[in-house]
């Protein structure tokens, strides 16, 4: 039992880590609409030469907007596939495309198109007049074809069908007559028949699955603050397990996360929302519910309170050592919203005062955030730059006193809990050397020979390799945004957690039987690329 629940685990795990390849397109977005908005709206006079620049990435990031399963449908097919990543790509875009039109075909079959799928035409056709209200807002045109407006879940199914198709047969071998459509292509060859076959079932499935997530998105919305804090604290609660986005993306990306009417267009999820109120001329403020707010709050105040804490706790000997680390770490949280390292720095100190300090004080400044009204400054200083160039869309004043009132909360609460229960946060022990090990000294470890660890980073990703215990030993390596995701066979061949924080520098370890997350920061893809080069994946 415990062993199917570590294999369930891993593999939302490994899901989460692929649906975060594709928010690179929606950052991109936030970046074109956060700048050009605001440039083509009120700054520049129109048609000169610098608006008209200013307009081409505004309607860049109106693409970018407009075909979120597109991006979300590559993306999780080559984040899930193991081997062939490229192909599963493009099996990936075909079967939506074919799903789609399987839908589509059947929806004309029964007289529903894009002329007849309003109040109207959907009475003429049988329905009542409250049926054809519910159902209009099912329907709409993904990439030129009409069909069930699914937003991200037609990604995750069809990216996640490829992905497991790929991983299965992607390697199949066929007959010397017929060995063109070996292997990868195979895929591509039976992508029709899956499509037809799940094109089908969702034809018949949607409309119930749509009232479901209908009964969920007024559920959250008229659950108010409750529903805010509730969110928070799973969404913090699940971040050490790399699960947080499962909760989150639904939320973003889906009508799960609101449906809003900006300049006559209705939006849905709270991305495209608040992409859509950057992007307008007539809003007067930002978006205040993004299930985002607070982040700012904690990211700057609040683990500058308990940085502090920790700080004043620590030994002296060791306080200059700890403004070394705490600096760089503080400036990246406050800076680009990473906030692993000093989140797993207190929960491998004390998951006590993880889950009952850092959590429950997240969730109220979420709470307050959004109580008070606060729209504008993203949840960090440099996603929040392009919004002071529409100041009157701004609310932030009540930053004034919860920033400090943070500070302080954390500060003392920390502090507490730190000195009631001698819990061994940095600087409160003797803490260890971080330090890069050369392959040779690795080797030596590996056959329990004492050696002094030399510094350098040219041989990391061979460290690496060597610490899950050879490349015989790793079944598959992938990355998230801040997490070097690996698979072994043995896990008892596996160096222990000292190894990577102390010795290579990382962050955190997650382990959960074969499966380790390896906190490294944002420059995990850097590294990720050079095992992969050196396992040859």
């Amino acid at each position: 039992m415990e062993k199917s629940l570590s294999n369930l685990t891993s593999k939302f795990q490994y899901f989460g880590g692929a649906m975060m390849i594709p928010i690179i397109c929606l950052v991109v977005c936030g970046f074109c609409m956060g700048i050009s908005a605001p440039l083509v709206n009120f700054i520049l006079p129109q048609g000169s030469i610098f608006w008209i620049i200013a307009s081409l990435f505004m309607k860049m990031g109106s693409l970018i907007m407009a075909n979120i399963p597109i991006w979300f449908t590559v993306g999780i097919a080559f984040g899930l596939s193991r081997e062939n990543k490229g192909w599963a790509a493009l099996a990936g875009i075909f079967m939506m495309m074919l799903v789609n039109c399987v839908i589509s075909t059947l929806l004309e079959l029964n007289g529903i198109t894009a002329a007849t799928a309003n109040v109207e035409g959907l009475m003429a056709l049988g329905k009542t007049a409250e049926e054809a209200e519910v159902m209009v807002p099912m329907f709409k045109s993904v990439a030129g074809i009409f069909t069930y407006d699914m937003s991200i879940f037609i990604s995750l199914i069809c990216g996640g069908m490829t992905g497991f198709l790929m991983n299965k047969w992607g390697n199949k071998k066929l007959p010397d007559m017929l060995s063109f459509f070996g292997g990868a292509k195979f895929i591509i060859l039976i992508t029709p028949i899956v499509a037809a076959v799940i094109g089908s079932i969702l034809y018949y499935v949607w409309p119930f699955i749509n009232a479901l997530i209908q009964s969920l998105s007024n559920f959250i919305a008229t659950s108010g603050l409750l529903g805010t804090f509730v969110h928070r604290v799973i969404d913090r609660s699940l971040l050490p397990f790399g699960m947080h986005h499962l909760i989150n993306f639904p939320l973003f990306y889906s009508p799960l996360g609101g449906s809003m009417v900006v300049d006559g267009v209705e939006y849905f999820g709270t991305v495209q929302i608040g992409n859509a109120l950057t992007a307008s001329k007539t809003a007067t403020s930002y978006l205040i519910r993004s299930y985002s707010q607070g982040k700012l709050v904690v990211n700057v105040a609040g683990w500058g309170g308990a940085m502090l804490a920790m700080y004043h706790t620590s030994r002296k000997e060791n306080r200059k050592k700890m403004l070394s680390i705490m600096i760089p770490a503080l400036f990246t949280a406050a800076f680009v919203g990473v906030t692993e390292p000093m989140e797993f720095t207190v929960l491998f100190a004390s998951p006590l005062l993880y889950y009952f300090v850092h959590v429950p004080l997240a969730g109220l400044a979420a709470v307050l955030c959004e109580a008070f009204q606060i729209s504008g400054g993203g949840d960090a200083i440099l996603f929040g730059i392009s919004t002071v160039l529409q100041p009157q869309k701004v609310h932030m004043m009540a930053y004034i006193w919860i920033m400090p009132l943070f500070f302080v909360l954390y500060y003392v609460s920390f502090r507490f809990m730190i000195t009631k229960f001698n819990i061994m946060t940095p600087g409160r022990a003797e803490a260890a050397e971080v330090k890069f090990a050369d392959h040779d000294e690795i080797k030596a470890r590996q056959k329990g020979e004492t050696k002094k660890i030399a510094a350098g980073d040219d041989v990391l990703a061979e460290n690496i390799v060597d610490g899950f215990g050879g490349a015989d030993n790793i079944l598959s390596v992938e990355n998230c945004a801040t997490r070097l995701r690996v698979k072994v066979k043995d896990a008892a061949r596996v160096f222990d957690q000292s190894f990577w924080t102390d010795t290579l520098g990382a962050m955190g370890v997650v382990k959960n039987g074969e499966n380790y997350q390896i906190i490294f920061g944002p420059k995990v893809i850097n590294i990720c690329s050079d095992v992969k080069r050196i396992l040859g994946f």
